[in-house]
C-alpha cells in the first residue's frame, strides 16, 4: 500500500512553535499591516465623504470589525481552511477539489476551473499591488517623523523591495523564521499603540457591537457605501492566508490568527478610532500619531519590515497558485525549487521576477500609497466572491450540506461580499482598472496555454501514432540491433515516442534494450523509494521495448537516472549510467491558418519556447543526451 502523506502532516512535524512563527512571518504580513493604510483612506476617499463625528467613526470602526469577523476569521479561517488539497491552498487548488467532487457530466465541472482561472488570475493582480502599497506606504511614515526627508521615500522603497525579491532564493522556511520574530513584535506593537486610547476613551469598545455598522448603513447608505470601497483594505490579505496553507499548515495558521493576529488589529483599529475622536487633526496619518514623538522613527523602521513581510504573503501565495496552474495545464514546465524537506515551501524564480518587475512600475507610475489605494480592492474582493462560489460548490458536492445551509453561508458571506465589490467599481476610472487589466491579462496567457496545449497534444498523438502496433512491427523484423541501452522520456504509453520512430525511420535501428519511461507528479511531498518504480512489458516480455513509470512527489527532485538507479537495485535490467537519453523536442510554430486566433497562438509559441528545459527539468547527462526534435503548427 502506497505511503501517502500531505503536505500538511509534514509540516506538523516541525515544532508547534517555529510553525506558529513561520507563520507570522510568512501568512499575516498583508493583513498585519492593513492598520497602516486602512483607516486613514476610509476618511480620505472620494473627497471626504466620511466625516469625523461619532457615528460615522463608530459606524467605520463596526463596518471594519465585523469585515474581518465574518471574512476573516468566520470564513477563512473557520471554513475555507478546512478545503484543502492534499494540505495545499488557494483558489485553484479549491478549484480542483470542487471539479474532483463532482460528478462526471455534472454541468459545473467545466464552471469551476474557469472561475478557479479567473480567481488566480485575480490574486496575481493582488500579488503586484500588495507589495508596492504596503512598502510605500510605511516609508510615507518618513513624513511624519522627519517631513524634511520626503524625497527619499520612493528611492528607499525600491532599494526594500530590490533586497525582498533578492532573497526569495534561500525559501520560505528560512524568510518565516527570520521574519517570524519581527511580526510577533509588530502585532505586539499593534495592540500596544491601541491601548492608550481605548483607555482614554473606554466608549469606543461599543464600536464592536455590529449595531453601529448597521446605524451607519441605514442613517447614511450612500456615505457608508463608499466607505465600504476602503474598509476592504483592511480584509486584504485573506486569500493570501489560504494560498500560503501549503507552506505551513492549518493548525499553526488558525493558532497564530486567533491567539495574537485578530485581538492585536482588533486594538489598533479601535486605537485609531478613539484617537481620532480625541483629535481629528491625526486623521491624515492616525497610525503614525498613535506613537508619541520618541517612538515615530523606529515605529517607521519596524512598519517597514513589516510591510516587508506582508509583500512576502502574496509573494509566497504567488509561487503556490502558480505550481498547482502548472499542474492543472494552465502554465508550461517551471523551474521550482523546493525550500524545505517541511511542507510544500517553493521558491519559482521565473514568478519571482515577473513579480519584481511589475511591482517595480507600479511604484514608479503611480510614486504614492493613496493613488495605489484607489487600483486596491476590486482583485481582492471579486476573488472573495469567486473563492465563496467555489467552496459552496465543493461543500454540496463532497460534504453533502444541506441547501438550507447553503444558502445560508451564500447571504452570510455573498452579501457583504458583493457590497464590498460594488462599492469598489466605483474606483474603476480612478486606478481600480489596472489589478482588472493585470487579471485579464494573466486569465488570456493561462486559458491559451490549456486550449494550445489540448491542440498540440493531439497533433502530436497524430504523428506518434499507437504504440503496440509499432512493436508490432518492429518485432517483425528488418531492423538492425544496435549493443547498448535506450532511454526515451515520454508521457504516456498510449503512444509511440517520435524519438523512437524517428531512430527506426532514419536510422533503421533499435537498441538492444528501451526503455519508455513516463514521469508521474503525485501530489504528495514524497513517494517511498519502493512504490517509485512500475514496469511493464507491454505484453512482450521477449521484445527490446518496455515501458516504465517514475512516479515523484512533489518535494522529490525528478531525476530520472537517479530513479532508475533505484530501479536498478530492485532488479530492473538497465545501467542507468552507460543508458543513452532520447528527448522529444516539439518545436511549435504558428500555423498559416492557426486553430486559435493568431495573436494567440503567437502567445502559445512565446510560452512553449520559454518552458523549463526538459533535459535539465530531469536531471539528463548532457553527454549521453540525444534531443531529436519535431515540428507541429498551431
Amino acid at each position: 500500500m502506497a505511503l501517502v502523506t500531505s503536505s500538511r502532516q509534514i509540516a506538523h512535524r516541525s515544532p508547534a512553535g517555529v510553525l506558529f512563527l513561520g507563520a507570522l512571518g510568512v501568512v499575516f504580513g498583508d493583513i498585519g499591516t492593513s492598520p497602516l493604510y486602512a483607516m486613514q483612506t476610509v476618511f480620505s476617499i472620494d473627497h471626504n465623504k466620511v466625516q469625523l463625528t461619532e457615528s460615522d467613526v463608530y459606524g467605520v470602526v463596526s463596518l471594519i470589525f465585523w469585515a474581518i469577523t465574518l471574512i476573516v476569521t468566520i470564513k477563512y479561517v473557520g471554513l475555507i481552511l478546512r478545503a484543502d488539497n492534499d494540505g495545499e491552498g488557494g483558489i485553484l487548488a479549491l478549484a480542483a477539489l470542487a471539479r474532483r467532487s463532482l460528478p462526471r457530466g455534472d454541468r459545473r465541472v467545466p464552471l469551476v476551473m474557469v472561475l478557479g482561472v479567473i480567481g488566480a488570475s485575480l490574486f496575481f493582480g493582488d500579488s503586484l499591488i500588495t507589495p508596492a502599497i504596503s512598502v510605500l506606504s510605511a516609508m510615507e511614515g518618513l513624513e511624519v517623523a522627519a517631513p524634511s526627508v520626503e524625497g527619499v521615500i520612493l528611492p528607499v522603497a525600491v532599494v526594500i523591495i530590490v533586497a525582498l525579491f533578492v532573497v526569495q532564493r534561500f525559501g520560505t522556511q528560512v524568510i518565516g523564521r527570520a521574519f517570524g520574530p519581527v511580526m510577533v513584535v509588530w502585532f505586539l506593537t499593534l495592540g500596544v499603540l491601541g491601548i492608550r486610547p481605548v483607555i482614554d476613551r473606554p466608549g469606543i469598545l461599543a464600536g464592536l457591537s455590529p449595531t453601529y455598522a448597521l446605524a451607519f448603513v441605514l442613517d447614511r447608505p450612500f456615505v457608508a457605501f463608499i466607505a465600504m470601497g476602503a474598509v476592504v483594505l483592511a480584509i486584504t490579505g485573506a486569500e493570501a492566508l489560504y494560498a500560503d496553507m501549503g507552506h505551513f499548515g492549518r493548525a499553526p495558521i488558525r493558532r497564530a490568527w486567533f491567539f495574537m493576529v485578530f485581538p492585536c488589529l482588533t486594538l489598533n483599529y479601535l486605537g485609531q478610532a478613539a484617537l481620532i475622536l480625541n483629535d481629528p487633526k491625526t486623521v491624515s496619518s492616525p497610525f503614525f500619531e498613535l506613537a508619541p514623538g520618541w517612538a515615530q522613527l523606529p515605529l517607521v523602521v519596524l512598519a517597514a519590515a513589516a510591510t516587508v513581510i506582508a509583500s512576502q504573503a502574496v509573494i509566497s501565495g504567488a509561487y503556490s497558485v502558480s505550481r498547482q496552474a502548472e499542474r492543472l495545464g494552465f502554465l508550461p514546465r517551471q523551474t521550482v525549487i523546493h525550500t524545505s524537506n517541511e511542507g510544500g515551501q517553493i521558491y519559482v524564480p521565473a514568478i519571482n521576477w515577473i513579480l519584481f518587475v511589475g511591482v517595480l512600475l507600479l511604484m514608479f507610475a503611480f510614486r504614492s500609497s493613496a493613488k495605489l489605494a484607489t487600483a486596491y480592492g476590486l482583485a481582492v474582493t471579486a476573488t472573495f466572491i469567486l473563492t465563496t462560489t467555489l467552496f459552496l460548490i465543493y461543500a454540496q458536492a463532497a460534504w453533502k450540506w444541506p441547501r438550507w445551509r447553503i444558502v445560508l453561508v451564500a447571504v452570510l458571506f455573498g452579501v457583504p461580499e458583493l457590497t464590498f465589490f460594488s462599492a469598489n467599481l466605483t474606483k474603476v476610472v480612478h486606478g481600480g482598472w489596472l489589478p482588472a487589466l493585470i487579471a485579464a491579462l494573466v486569465a488570456t496567457v493561462m486559458f491559451t496555454w490549456r486550449q494550445g496545449g489540448r491542440i498540440v497534444s493531439a497533433r502530436r498523438a497524430e504523428k506518434e501514432g499507437p504504440l503496440m502496433p509499432f512493436i508490432d512491427k518492429v518485432n517483425a523484423g528488418g531492423l538492425t540491433k544496435v549493443p547498448g541501452t535506450a532511454v526515451f522520456l515520454h508521457p504516456n504509453a498510449a503512444t509511440t515516442p517520435l524519438a523512437l520512430r524517428q531512430n527506426v525511420s532514419f536510422n533503421h535501428v533499435i537498441h538492444e534494450k528501451s526503455f519508455i519511461v513516463t514521469t508521474v507528479s503525485d501530489n504528495v511531498p514524497h513517494v517511498p523509494l519502493e512504490e517509485r518504480v512500475t514496469f511493464d512489458d507491454l505484453g512482450d516480455a521477449s521484445d527490446s521495448i518496455d515501458h516504465v513509470r517514475l512516479r515523484f512527489g512533489f518535494q522529490d527532485d525528478q531525476d530520472v537516472p537517479a530513479a532508475l538507479r533505484q530501479a536498478q537495485a530492485q532488479g530492473l535490467p538497465i545501467d542507468p549510467d552507460e543508458a543513452y537519453y532520447f528527448l522529444s523536442r516539439i518545436r511549435v510554430e504558428p500555423s498559416r491558418t492557426p486553430a486559435i486566433s493568431r495573436w494567440r497562438a503567437r502567445i502559445f509559441v512565446g510560452l512553449a519556447h520559454n518552458a523549463a528545459n526538459p533535459a535539465q527539468y530531469f536531471g539528463l547527462p548532457e553527454s549521453r543526451t540525444i534531443v531529436m526534435g519535431a515540428h507541429i503548427e498551431i
